[in-house]
């Protein structure tokens, strides 16, 4: 059971850390097209891959994580670095609920009134920045926690 927990651990990483990264990637690449149209089915890309595919990694990397640990009786918070690992995944996730949420929320209702080519509000671009810039501060985080959680220092 250890080995199918640890699976779904590392499955869920990969689907975590890749959808936040090639979201963010594809959605720079559209805006800078600076065409509305197709600005607006970026967002709505993200907005759908980041529900479905973030809410599964992250589903996957706790069942899968707490799971293996829990089977091979492995105290949550018995090393440094599984207690990094769990800190580093929390704080990213607060980012992501506390700045990148609303902003991805303001930028899809934002897309919404340009996708019919309509200009694009500055106030999308604002978004859209800091978007970018809080998603790359809070991808910093799950990286580290690869390291830490592989490294097992």
């Amino acid at each position: 059971m250890y080995d199918v927990f640890k699976f779904l651990h590392v499955v869920g990483v990969v689907v975590l850390v890749g959808n936040v990264t090639i979201t963010a990637f594809w959605k720079a690449f559209s805006d800078m097209t600076r065409d509305p149209k197709i600005v607006a089915h970026a967002q709505r890309g993200v907005t759908v891959s980041d529900f479905i595919f973030t809410v599964i990694g992250i589903v996957l990397v706790m069942v899968g994580g707490y799971g293996a640990a829990l089977v091979r009786d492995v105290p949550l918070f018995g090393s440094f670095w599984l207690v990094a690992g769990q800190i580093l995944f929390a704080v990213s996730g607060m980012m992501w609920l506390g700045v990148l949420i609303p902003l991805q929320i303001r930028q899809a209702r934002a897309a919404r009134g340009f996708a019919d080519g309509s200009p694009i509000p500055d106030s999308y671009w604002r978004d859209a920045r800091r978007w970018l810039v809080w998603g790359i501060v809070a991808t910093v985080p799950l990286v580290a926690a690869i390291f830490v959680m592989v490294i097992k220092f």
